[in-house]
């Protein structure tokens, strides 16, 4: 065994370098995030630098290498800036300040700096829907100083039979009860599409709309590449306050999918606002000589409605491989889906893929039992053109940890109250990352962490797997190199079936070269002529298998009778 796992290191490494010359030298694409892999940080969650059982940027920046090391081109930090911390870090109450609890804007102009040693871009997340209600711009909206005065949407109550004053309608916040808070000082409700504690700003206000370009451009002059910019299309609500209609969906009466969100979301107002934001990152790279600065959007919505965020200049997540695949999702379903969103968006846009995030299970606990399919859309979201987003702990295979309703400090889960906090808590996909097998998985030198690290740590961390010789780290690093080769950069993509088990996506450069990613997904193994179904060489190489596989790289294969094994992904050069 000790030979055989060897022997496969050095088919890897050898793998990593040359499937047949791997073309590390192909010229850059004149915007850096058209191939780039993208890797989420939760700073809660990452590294704590002080013992206080909480992430950090000094602990961000005391790994950056290991960003570095997997291959990555950007780090993207979930919330640092000013907080009372009710929905961690999302509502902030100073936009161009850091939480004490993270650390300081020196610490964060340091992690800035060594980022750059290190060839990676830093992107923030920008947080424009709402600001927390300890924002002193709220705090002078209540009292009606002007113009803060109408940077919220403030509207008066209306009256019940029994003359009592109640909201204005309907609309639900997407954490569960009245999305209408009363202010007594005020004697007006206002809209909170989250938390109570989040009050919705209002883009009709000119003044709002220009503190909030301040406040992108305060962070491009601190060395900034780009925002993810979350809950875009919840930005704008009717004027008229119509009440929405009723979903039909077997939920109480105060949960969100109990209405449908006609007047709440995906207002085209929201278009006009993204397309002024993008035109201020473009003119700051032009009047600067930068490198492009990227805005990705967190819009759950139909592919329709992402496609006019392209039109505007800017990029939508795609969320597929979370809002819409799913465990239960054969072959067929993966094939219409890819080719849909690949066929809508706009020549000359640039796709993405996002393996997971910080508010959905994780992927090795959404796809498949017994981590078999771990790697699986990891493999999909690199071989396919465009952008692979991966959120921290996914590239080592990390997984959800169950939780307690004691447990539970996320808002969306508590407010579930104990009998469906499961269904809306994401705790379980926010556990400490998990470094090696010491204290806390080297997350802290403290035993009391802010969520509790998972029980498997002492099997599952990174050092184990950076010592393995198969393992999702391997996978993951294989990866990202081999998205660098230009076949991945610039070639054609076929998204079919091989048989009504096997996804097969190939991708070929016109100078000959093809990669291929073929997953089955049956639990048996399948027998497949990929040669006619597929029109590749009767001999192709492994460049990499999924970890539980059992296959090795750099085997060459008949591909008339090329065996899959059950619930494998493969990669074939």
């Amino acid at each position: 065994m000790a030979i055989a796992t060897m022997l496969y290191w050095v088919l890897l490494t050898f793998s990593l370098l040359d499937f047949n010359g791997i073309d590390a030298k192909a010229p850059p694409d004149l915007n850096w995030w058209k191939t780039s892999t993208i890797y989420q940080i939760y700073p809660r969650s990452f590294k704590d630098s002080n013992g206080d059982g909480i992430g950090d940027l000094n602990g961000i920046t005391e790994k950056l290498e290991h960003i570095q090391d997997i291959g990555a081109d950007a780090l993207w930090l979930s919330p640092i800036y000013s907080s009372p911390q009710k929905d961690f870090g999302y509502d902030i109450s100073n936009f161009t300040d850091i939480a004490p609890e993270f650390g300081t804007l020196a610490d964060f102009d340091k992690l800035v700096k060594k980022a750059k040693s290190l060839n990676l871009k830093v992107l923030l997340d920008f947080v424009p829907n709402h600001s927390s209600d300890e924002h002193e711009w709220f705090k002078k909206s209540i009292d009606r100083v002007k113009p803060y005065d109408d940077f919220y949407i403030w509207k008066d109550g209306k009256k019940d039979a029994k003359n009592k004053t109640i909201p204005p309608n309907n609309w639900l916040s997407n954490f569960g009860g009245s999305a209408w808070e009363w202010n007594e000082k005020r004697k007006q409700y206002y809209y909170h599409a989250f938390a109570i504690q989040q009050p919705d700003l209002n883009y009709r206000n000119s003044e709002l709309d220009k503190a909030m370009k301040d406040v992108l451009t305060f962070w491009m002059n601190r060395g900034v590449d780009g925002f993810r910019v979350d809950a875009i299309n919840q930005m704008f609500e009717v004027e008229d306050l119509k009440d929405e209609p009723k979903s039909g969906k077997d939920v109480p009466a105060e949960d969100y999918d109990y209405l449908n969100h006609l007047y709440t979301r995906d207002l085209n107002e929201t278009y006009d606002v993204v397309g002024a934001w993008q035109k201020l990152l473009d003119n700051y790279v032009n009047k600067h000589k930068t490198d492009g600065k990227l805005m990705i959007l967190e819009a759950y919505t139909s592919i329709t409605k992402s496609m006019q965020f392209y039109e505007v200049g800017a990029n939508p997540f795609n969320f597929m491989f979370i809002a819409t695949l799913n465990n239960h999702s054969r072959a067929i379903d993966f094939r219409t889906t890819i080719n849909e969103w690949l066929y809508a968006v706009p020549k000359g846009k640039i796709a993405n893929w996002v393996v997971g995030n910080h508010d959905n299970h994780r992927v090795a606990s959404r796809f498949g039992k017994g981590n078999e399919r771990a790697d699986q859309i990891s493999m999909l979201s690199a071989v396919l053109p465009g952008i692979l987003v991966i959120y921290n702990g996914d590239e080592i295979g990390m997984v959800d940890r169950p939780f307690t309703y004691k447990e539970t400090v996320d808002p969306a889960g508590c407010n579930a109250g104990p009998d469906r906090y499961y269904l809306k808590s994401r705790d379980p996909e926010r556990t400490p990352f998990q470094w090696d097998a010491t204290t806390s998985a080297g997350f802290s030198t403290n035993n009391e962490t802010w969520l509790p690290v998972h029980d498997n740590y002492k099997e599952l961390n990174l050092a184990m797997q950076k010592n393995a010789t198969i393992s999702h780290y391997n996978v993951f690093k294989a990866l990202t190199k081999l998205k660098k080769d230009s076949t991945l950069k610039n070639g054609s993509t076929d998204v079919s079936l091989a048989t009504n088990k096997i996804l097969a996506v190939i991708r070929r450069n016109p100078s000959g070269k093809i990669v291929a990613l073929l997953i089955n997904f049956d639990d048996s193994s399948v027998t497949i002529n990929a040669k006619i179904w597929l029109n590749i060489p009767v001999k192709m190489k492994i460049y990499m298998a999924s970890v539980k596989s059992g296959l090795q790289p750099d085997k060459e294969y008949d591909m008339t009778k090329l065996t899959i094994p059950g619930a494998a992904s493969i990669i074939l050069v």
